[in-house]
């Protein structure tokens, strides 16, 4: 539990819990949220204060000046005689820009029509001005004209028919200002997201390249980029990764020529062993220390092995099944009898000389211990919670060696993978060791069961 957790109530904490799930789960999707919502906060403010506040105000002020002018002329004419009302009509044409027309006789029929400008409070506002400052039945139509509104006004004598221009209503500026309000948020947003895409892009490759790494895929010196943090991570990778790539060297050559000084006096011992004579009595003794030497190579070829590791193979993609068939045929040559059950084909990205021995020195601890050996090789579902998106699913190639020899109790499984430790009465106790080595290099694993011919079974998983 964390120190929030701690600190919160337990009413609290569904609702940090929920919080928590709706958050991205990768850096950039963080990073943005944390960018852009304060600018939708700001923007969000600003938009509402100005249709708050200056928008609701000046078409309030416009609505009322042409509903005024409006009522104006309709008070005029009610006053005038009729033959007056030409000369009036031409001087709202020319002062005023309204074009009326009377309809005598005429009435308002009820009409619905949809809102022309659902962004902006006009068509309410002028409503509202006209039942104020007009006080008699009206219509107005938005539709009919797009650079006109046609207000209808029910006169004792007939409809008033008034045009009047939309801009007399509004400005173009109140657009503008829209435009500019939502056209900023989109900029601001699209450079944050190349912005952050860069730097999350510089991070990714800095996981990819430690992670090839780690598989024994040197893919040389990572080029630092991005911000200085970065640019330091990558720097401190590089280091790191000559360090280990020196260390391994000097351990290859030390241990290399161990090997090469201890070879030395194993064939002066096999050499002086040959030249002696060969007398009954004594066979059986040559024999038996030409068998010590021989035994005493192979330790050191496995030692190592073991202590050289894989590093310096590079991974290239091969058919998996022909490789186990390959080490399968060397070990039939000894007169095992193994069995192979699994696809025709499976292309996978391995070391092959490395998996060559592990398998080897798996195929070698099954047949050693038991009479029958039987692999199956397939595939299982594969799920991965470390990817910037979330679970990321994929899969195992998953190979099973079952013997029916003595096996290995549970409680002492685990313990047979150290070196020099076996859990059976024979060997090194390097095999299993350098065989989980090998595997985990390649991003897998290998985990020791019961097997259903009463021995032992090897379960080995590499990702696909």
């Amino acid at each position: 539990m964390n120190e929030y957790e701690a600190d919160a109530t337990p009413a609290d904490r569904p609702l940090s819990r929920s919080l928590r799930r709706l958050m991205p789960r990768g850096l950039l999707g963080r990073s943005l949220l944390i960018i852009l919502v304060p600018i939708i906060v700001l923007q969000a403010v600003a938009l509402q204060i100005f249709y708050g506040s200056h928008l609701d105000v000046v078409s309030r002020r416009l609505a009322a000046g042409v509903a005024g002018e409006l009522g104006l002329i309709i008070e005029m004419m009610q006053r005038e005689p009729a033959a007056e009302r030409a000369y009036l009509f031409r001087e709202a044409a020319w002062r005023l820009d309204f074009a009326l027309a009377l309809e005598p006789g005429a009435r308002i029929a009820p009409v619905e029509r949809p809102a022309s400008l659902p962004l902006l409070p006009l068509e309410q506002d002028l409503n509202v001005a006209l039942s104020e400052r007009v006080r008699l039945p009206f219509d107005t139509d938005w539709q009919t004209s797009p650079g006109s509104v046609i207000i209808r006004v029910q006169l004792p004598e007939g409809v008033l028919h008034a045009e009047i221009p939309r801009k007399r209503l509004f400005n173009a500026t109140l657009y503008l200002f829209v435009i500019w309000l939502v056209g900023s948020a989109l900029l601001l947003s699209i450079a944050a997201i190349l912005f952050m895409k860069n730097q999350v892009r510089a991070i990714r490759r800095l996981a990819d390249a430690a992670e090839a790494f780690g598989l024994g895929r040197d893919q040389g010196p990572m080029k630092p980029e991005g911000a200085a943090e970065v640019r330091q991570a990558a720097g401190a990778f590089n280091r790191m990764r000559e360090r280990i790539r020196r260390f391994i060297g000097q351990r290859t050559e030390m241990l290399a020529g161990i090997s090469h000084d201890l070879r030395t006096p194993l064939t002066r011992m096999r050499l002086a062993l040959a030249m002696l004579p060969h007398e009954q009595e004594t066979e059986a003794d040559l024999a038996a220390l030409t068998e010590d030497v021989e035994e005493m190579e192979r330790m050191i070829e496995t030692y190592l092995a073991f202590a050289r590791g894989e590093g310096t193979e590079q991974m290239r993609e091969v058919d998996f099944v022909a490789l186990i068939e390959e080490v399968l045929a060397k070990a039939r040559r000894g007169g095992d009898a193994i069995l192979l059950d699994g696809p025709a084909k499976l292309l996978l990205p391995v070391r092959p000389d490395a998996f060559r021995r592990c398998l080897a020195n798996l195929l070698d601890n099954a047949g050693r211990h038991g009479s029958r050996v039987h692999l199956v090789l397939h595939t299982v579902p594969r799920i991965s919670t470390i990817g910037p998106g979330g679970a990321e699913k994929s899969l195992w190639a998953e190979l099973t060696i079952d013997d029916d020899g003595p096996g290995i109790p549970a409680a002492s499984r685990e313990a047979a993978f150290r070196p020099f430790a076996s859990g059976r009465p024979e060997g090194t106790g390097l095999g299993l060791a350098i065989a989980r080595d090998i595997v985990r290099a390649h991003g897998g694993d290998i985990e020791l069961e019961d097997s259903p011919l009463g021995g032992l079974r090897a379960r080995l998983r590499l990702p696909i």
